[in-house]
């Protein structure tokens, strides 16, 4: 394929910024990737992929210098204008389209879930290093403001060796939207586990390192659901240390975030990161971006409950989103290093492969 400028596809422009394009604009693709992508020095949002004229209308509303593409191969057959491909998109079209890009020499970033298995994650990470582009998969919830809050504590030893790590992604939505996110068809790649589910599992892994065993439960709780809403994973580190990862739509009276409990002290903090309300309402990074009120602040102590003001507070560092991208930018133009690389989502796409064979069979699973 040919583009219409003198730059090789997949080769990163020294001068400039860096030309994206979009595919999808639904939640992901206009609350997280396009606000993420036009705030990011270096990189500018050139063209959004989306065949629903409504969306295009909102594209071009809310970056009126933005091109408008029908389909992604619009973006393909333009490849020599474009250095980097993003994916938002409906996670079955994750791997046909991704493959699709690098084939066309550009450089890809997917929404996760990167693939439905560990195997296409492998396929898509050994075509993009045969081909020597880059290939990363959008985490944000590594830039959570609590995440990076207890890697911090993590790394001062503030509490000590750690036993139990829990994470909770709760939600109270006692009706099913509908959509293929709660989709019963397995081509969909819905349901909690592989929704939600990828974020604290990635988030566990990057913590406390490979998981040996594997026990989950997921429930169809709602009516009218047709796909998990109700999951809980148990996982063993090879280090030790186990998590208790719970994903849920169906949860009344929410639980905290994170309780994480070690040999000299816990640590415990309730509410979401506030960046995602943010970008919903329209905000933009900037001054105070990722803040949040210090009544949220977490508490880390030992043989006192925070509920009733046991353990000192623990500052809450802002929450970075915008670092993932400023990262992406960086690794195409200097060659920096990717901030979640591809063979990372495949590990832990193994690891929820091994979730739903076990919720299935009721059974643990050895990795």
């Amino acid at each position: 394929m040919t583009g219409t400028t003198d730059t090789p596809p997949g080769t990163a422009r020294r001068t400039g910024a860096l030309r994206v394009g979009l595919v999808g604009y639904g939640l992901a693709g206009s609350v997280f990737h396009a606000p993420l992508i036009a705030a990011t020095e270096g990189l500018t949002l050139d063209t959004v992929a989306t065949s629903n004229p409504e969306r295009q209308a909102q594209a071009r509303a809310e970056f009126p210098d933005v091109r408008v593409a029908a389909s992604p191969d619009d973006l393909f057959d333009r490849a020599g204008d474009l250095d980097l491909i993003v994916l938002a998109s409906p996670n079955k079209t994750h791997v046909p389209l991704a493959t699709a890009a690098l084939k066309a020499g550009l450089p890809v970033v997917v929404d996760k879930p990167l693939a439905g298995t560990a195997a296409e994650a492998r396929e898509l990470a050994a075509l993009a290093e045969e081909r020597g582009l880059f290939l990363s998969v959008f985490q944000n919830r590594r830039w959570d403001n609590d995440f990076l809050t207890l890697r911090g504590l993590l790394a001062e030893g503030a509490l000590g060796d750690v036993w139990r790590f829990e994470s909770r992604f709760e939600r109270w939505r006692p009706q099913p939207k509908g959509g293929w996110r709660e989709s019963g068809d397995p081509a969909e790649i819905g349901g909690l586990l592989y929704d939600l589910g990828s974020h604290v599992v990635d988030q566990a892994l990057v913590l406390f390192g490979p998981v040996t065993r594997v026990y989950a439960e997921a429930v169809v709780r709602r009516e009218g659901a047709e796909t998990d809403d109700d999951t809980f994973i148990a996982l063993t580190h090879a280090s030790g240390v186990r998590s208790h990862l719970y994903a849920s739509a169906t949860t009344a009276q929410l639980g905290p975030r994170f309780r994480v409990l070690g040999s000299k002290a816990g640590y415990v903090k309730y509410g979401l990161d506030p960046q995602e309300a943010a970008l919903r309402e329209g905000k933009r990074p900037g001054r105070g971006w990722g803040e949040e009120d210090e009544s949220l602040w977490g508490r880390v102590g030992a043989g006192e409950s925070p509920l009733t003001g046991g353990g000192r507070v623990e500052p809450t560092l802002p929450g970075d989103y915008p670092a993932y991208y400023a990262a992406v930018a960086k690794a195409l133009r200097d060659g920096g290093p990717n901030p979640v690389d591809a063979r990372e989502a495949a590990a832990a796409l193994d690891v929820l492969e091994a979730a739903r064979r076990s919720a299935r069979d009721g059974v643990a699973v050895t990795l």
